[in-house]
């Protein structure tokens, strides 16, 4: 298995952050263990598996900073929640290395994307705003 990486800009506080790991450890934990159905596989086998985490506060080595690439999630919580204190959000970049295939790192990413802003196309405010490469 190769490592690949899940980057996330969000736009959260402590507890925000802290709901957004736990939609990725579940998307992965979801993908997890491959049964055995018939198809010769082990039970047990692990398709992926976390193997660091960075939050990233700071763009070292560059002239952008987070707040500065980040600045629309920003302007994205004004709008959704007009009158509202943002609180001690902050713009951030959340990095999940994972060793895992492209199959099951498309799958995985898919399902947090999907989790971030469960309500679909039509006009809704997200939990947390954010923003996936």
């Amino acid at each position: 298995m190769r490592t690949r990486d899940l980057k996330f800009g969000l736009y959260a506080d402590e507890q925000g952050l802290v709901w957004v790991r736990g939609l990725v450890e579940d998307a992965v934990g979801s993908q997890g263990s491959q049964g055995s159905r018939g198809s010769g596989g082990s039970r047990g086998v692990r398709r992926a598996r976390v193997v660091g985490e960075t939050v990233v506060r700071n763009l070292p080595g560059s002239e952008l900073s987070i707040a500065d690439a980040y600045d629309f999630l920003a302007e994205q919580w004004a709008v959704e929640h007009p009158g509202e204190s943002s609180g001690t959000r902050q713009p951030l970049e959340l990095h999940v290395r994972l060793a895992c295939s492209l199959r099951t790192w498309r799958a995985i990413r898919k399902t947090v994307i999907r989790t971030l802003c469960p309500e679909g196309t039509g006009p809704h405010t997200c939990r947390v705003p954010w923003s996936a490469y």
